[in-house]
This record gives C-alpha cells, sequence and structure tokens, in this order.
C-alpha cells in the first residue's frame, strides 16, 4: 500500500510540474511576441516590391494600426507626435517635398478680370517671368488666352545643339547648380537637344524670342504614332502636343518617322510628378533638325543612340494612374509632342 502511495505521490508532482511548465510556456509567450511589428500578410509579401504611399493621392489602409503591436513602454517613445498622412509618407518615401510636386510648367487660361499682376500674384512669380515664357511685348491679355506658367521666377530654356549647362546659367546670369538641382539632372552632361529647362532666377537682358510658331512639316512626313482608330483624347497643350488613346494600356507606339534616338527616361516611381509629370519617356531627333516626343510609355524598346525606321515600334502605351512611370495622367495615353515644327495632328 506504502509503495502505492509513493507511486501516486510521484505522478501527483509530475502533473503538477507539467501544469508548472504549460502555465510558463501560455504567459511567457505572449509577452515576447509584443517586441515584434506584426503586418498584414499580403503587405508582407509585397512591402520589397511596392510602395503603398508613393501616390500622394493613395489612401493608407485603415487595417495598419490594427497589425501594428509594440510594447507599452516604448510606444509612446517611438510614435510621432501628430499624424502622419499618406501625403507625408509620401513624400518621405519618395524623397521630395510638398514644393517638389509644383516644378512643372502649366498651361494657365486667362479668366475675365485677369490681369498680369494678378496672375503673376496667384503663382508667385514675377511679371517678367511671364513676359518672357509667352513672348510677349505688351502687358495686354485676353480672357481666353492660354499662357506659360513656370513654377519659379526666371526663364524657360529650350536646348539647342552645342549648348551646356553652363553657357545657358551664363546665358541668362543663372547659376550652373541651380539649373542641374531645379530639373533633377544627374549633371552637366545629362542634357538633350530640345529638352525644356527652367532656370531659377535667371533674367533676359536682350529680348530673346521664343518659338511660339513652328515651321509647317510635309503632311506625308509624320504618320500617327499608334494604330487605328486615331482617337485624340486631348487636342494641342504644353508643349506642342497630342494626346492619343485606345482606352487601355499596352498598345504598340511608333516612330512617327525614321532617325536617331536621343534619350530614353524610365523610372520605377509611381509617383505623378516624375520627370516633371511626363513619366516614362523618350524623343527622337528627325533628319531634318525636329524633335518628337513619346511621354507616358509604359516600357521602351530602343535605346539612346539607336537609329529606328519610321513605323519601327519603339514602346508601349502607360498612363495607367499608380503604376511605375505613368506621370502625371488619368488613364493610359501617348503624349506625343514635336519640338521644332508644328504638330501635324493638331486640329
Amino acid at each position: 500500500m506504502l509503495k502505492s502511495f509513493d507511486e501516486l505521490k510521484k505522478i501527483l508532482k509530475s502533473l503538477f510540474l507539467a501544469l508548472i511548465l504549460i502555465a510558463f510556456v501560455v504567459i511567457s509567450v505572449p509577452q515576447k511576441k509584443k517586441n515584434f511589428v506584426y503586418l498584414p500578410a499580403d503587405l508582407t509579401n509585397n512591402i520589397y516590391s511596392q510602395n503603398i504611399f508613393a501616390d500622394p493621392n493613395q489612401k493608407s489602409r485603415p487595417e495598419m494600426p490594427e497589425f501594428l503591436l509594440v510594447q507599452e513602454n516604448s510606444f509612446k517613445s517611438i510614435f510621432p507626435p501628430f499624424t502622419i498622412t499618406p501625403q507625408i509618407l509620401g513624400a518621405l518615401m519618395e524623397g521630395y517635398s510638398s514644393k517638389d510636386t509644383q516644378k512643372i510648367i502649366v498651361e494657365y487660361v486667362v479668366e475675365s478680370g485677369d490681369s498680369l499682376w494678378s496672375i503673376a500674384a496667384k503663382f508667385d512669380i514675377s511679371i517678367n517671368t511671364i513676359l518672357w515664357s509667352n513672348d510677349l511685348t505688351k502687358n495686354v491679355i485676353q480672357p481666353g488666352q492660354k499662357l506659360i506658367i513656370p513654377p519659379v521666377s526666371g526663364v524657360i530654356h529650350h536646348v539647342k545643339d552645342g549648348d551646356t549647362v553652363s553657357s545657358i546659367a551664363g546665358k541668362y546670369k543663372g547659376k550652373t547648380e541651380d539649373i542641374i538641382s531645379f530639373n533633377n539632372l544627374s549633371g552637366e552632361a545629362d542634357i538633350y537637344v530640345s529638352d525644356i529647362l527652367i532656370v531659377p532666377g535667371g533674367k533676359i537682358t536682350t529680348q530673346v524670342k521664343v518659338a511660339s510658331t513652328w515651321a509647317p512639316v510635309g503632311k506625308t512626313y509624320f504618320i500617327y504614332p499608334i494604330a487605328k482608330p486615331y482617337r485624340i483624347t486631348q487636342g494641342l497643350h504644353w508643349y506642342n502636343a497630342i494626346d492619343f488613346s485606345h482606352g487601355k494600356c499596352g498598345e504598340s507606339i511608333y516612330a512617327s518617322a525614321g532617325g536617331k534616338v536621343l534619350k530614353v527616361k524610365l523610372t520605377n516611381s509611381t509617383s505623378r510628378w516624375a520627370f516633371d509629370g511626363a513619366g516614362n519617356h523618350l524623343t527622337i531627333l528627325h533628319p531634318n533638325g525636329v524633335v518628337t516626343m513619346y511621354g507616358h510609355i509604359a516600357t521602351s524598346f530602343v535605346s539612346p543612340g539607336e537609329e529606328v525606321y519610321q513605323g519601327q515600334v519603339i514602346a508601349l502605351m502607360g498612363g495607367d494612374p499608380g503604376t511605375p512611370g505613368a506621370g502625371k495622367s488619368t488613364g493610359c495615353h501617348l503624349h506625343f509632342g514635336v519640338r521644332g515644327a508644328s504638330n501635324p495632328f493638331a486640329r
């Protein structure tokens, strides 16, 4: 009987130890988990391939805070004293401030009651900047008139063969470093014929006529850059461009004429302000000196320096908002610009 009692004691002792061990595990595991940050499964699988806050227009995911488990004793010390909006997060992650989203040239339609003074005040630029940008010699404007408005006081310069950043800065009494920084150039060599640069603080001491009209080009020189049907979704707009669309992305884009590829600019950024709103784009220099520009492309099939023939597939149509390189776009389309001649597709 005694032997049986001793065995019973051993069994009870083992059970007691087991219960203590189980209780210890149950209590200790949640405490350890509080040391980690948990994210939704779909986010952790894509956190390195997607930037959910890249576009300032995207909304934050409402479920995110529920998955942030941080120890109570360190939570207050790391949490910011204000609410971070998607816009602020987008700016931090993309490396630009709210002012950077205003670094683009815009078209302004003069309204009744407007004057150069009121427009200059509205956009916080000098009156001379408006005069120089629009080749105006008089302070007279009319309702319905379109004006080119730079984002800062200064001069708009159209790059020509032989131009350098230093020579442009000297011409307008600007600073080389300001031109490089404001136009997001990688260096002095990062400019191409037909590029449009802003010279912050630049001045025109002698009147320089800006090309407001372009020489006509033979009707057969350029072909439509997309396949039939040729649907124009926006008429002539800055800079001497026409928008074409089939209504969907991925359609072929053709070289409107033969020539040499000048530049191809692609980015993984989903910011609407990538490349000043143009998004992914390329330019082609044609034998007659005219340059065509193809904006909001999804991808390019050509490289700088490559010779292309008329009708060659050079890219695929992009512009779907929120996709890499879409730029400032409301839908899939091609921005087709002509520099140095009239746009043959303008109506």
